[in-house]
């Protein structure tokens, strides 16, 4: 039985979830070849403020990028 994690910056609605979710099973059920009663898929959302990149949170990052844009 697969169980699949997916660690994903927090923000994207549930529509966009299920159908991770979805796409994910039938990946691992076309690469695995097992039933999708057999796939778990964990999707684990993450504040921008406990993921970093670059030395500085995302929300940091974000903001940088922002101020190098204008």
């Amino acid at each position: 039985m697969p169980v699949i994690q997916i660690q994903i910056l927090k923000g994207r609605d549930n529509e966009q979830i299920k159908g991770l979710i979805a796409d994910v099973t039938k990946a691992a059920m076309k690469n695995l070849r097992v039933k999708s009663e057999q796939v778990r898929v964990l999707v684990i959302e993450i504040p921008d403020t406990h993921w970093g990149t670059g030395g500085l949170t995302m929300n940091e990052f974000r903001i940088k990028g922002d101020e190098v844009e204008k």
